[in-house]
């Protein structure tokens, strides 16, 4: 089966002067542009409770186990 795509690409344009200052931070981070890039929208997203909640394998078994089971009572 084939992985599903995790990342999405897209095109971003900032200015000079704020691309020079995020150059700076990831260098001083020792990260490239785009991990900055993609640091700061994160934290930005966790610090205002806007990321999607992680569900825990657990959670996902059991849900891969409910499904199967109505599958199986469908299907009987």
């Amino acid at each position: 089966m084939a992985k599903k795509e995790t990342t999405k690409s897209f095109i971003l344009r900032l200015d000079a002067a704020t691309m020079a200052a995020v150059e700076k931070w990831a260098a001083d981070e020792f990260r490239s542009t785009n991990g900055q890039l993609q640091w700061i929208v994160t934290e930005a997203l966790r610090k205002n409770r806007r990321l999607p909640k992680k569900r825990s394998a657990s959670a996902k078994g059991e849900v891969e186990a409910q499904n199967e089971s109505q599958d199986t009572e469908e299907n009987g």
